[in-house]
């Protein structure tokens, strides 16, 4: 069986990332850096046949999408199962915010607790890894063989690592989750491994925020 590869793209910059707010699912587009940082990306996967691009149904997923999809002819394909976590209680805040005003929430966040579901109708981190988890796979096993673009979001990409290289949902970060990066993940019909994460080349810089 042909290996098939899924790049996996955080959406562009968005003015809730440059102020440090939670965006979950909340539906913000895109800043006019973010807008730029989608263009760019677009045209370095010109040359990269995809017979796909997936998109979380969030506006600045799927405003960082449209350029992809546009150099290749093809619709984007909105997906809910990309979208961000869902941060309940924490969503329109910074994280000074959160820990003024709900500190012991914000400390079970921090510790990565995998069961810990979020106040205000958030997820939990295992749920979310599930949800993301499945996703991956229904779109890996409809494009066996093939290429696919995946736009989504940072805390899906973090889940997305950590499927590929077996890394616990309860370890701490050390990996980049970049705006408009390239992460390209492997599937051979068995597993997920990554092959290259946060490829950045195409920018002339990038932020690293959540």
């Amino acid at each position: 069986m042909a290996a098939t590869e899924l790049i996996l793209i955080r959406h562009g910059v968005t003015a809730w990332n440059q102020e440090g707010r939670f965006q979950g699912c909340l539906d913000i587009g895109l800043a006019d850096e973010g807008h730029d940082q989608a263009r760019l990306t677009g045209e370095r996967l010109a040359s990269t046949p995809l017979a796909a691009v997936y998109s979380s149904d969030l506006s600045r997923a799927m405003q960082t999408a449209a350029p992809i999809a546009r150099t290749q002819s093809l619709e984007v394909v909105a997906d809910p199962g990309f979208r961000e976590r869902h941060y309940g209680a924490f969503q329109g805040f910074t994280g000074a915010q959160i820990s003024e005003r709900d500190p012991q929430s914000w400390q079970r966040w921090r510790a990565r607790e995998p069961d810990f579901v979020l106040p205000g109708g958030g997820e939990s981190l295992r749920q979310f890894y599930e949800r993301v988890r499945d996703a991956l796979h229904r779109v890996a096993g409809c494009h066996a063989g093939q290429s696919v673009a995946i736009v989504t979001h940072g805390g899906v990409l973090d889940c997305v690592y950590r499927l590929g290289t077996g890394m616990a949902l309860s370890a701490p970060r050390q990996h980049d989750l970049l705006n408009a990066s390239l992460n390209r993940v492997g599937w051979d019909g068995v597993r997920f491994v990554v092959r290259d994460w946060a490829d950045v080349a195409h920018l002339p810089r990038s932020i690293d925020d959540r």
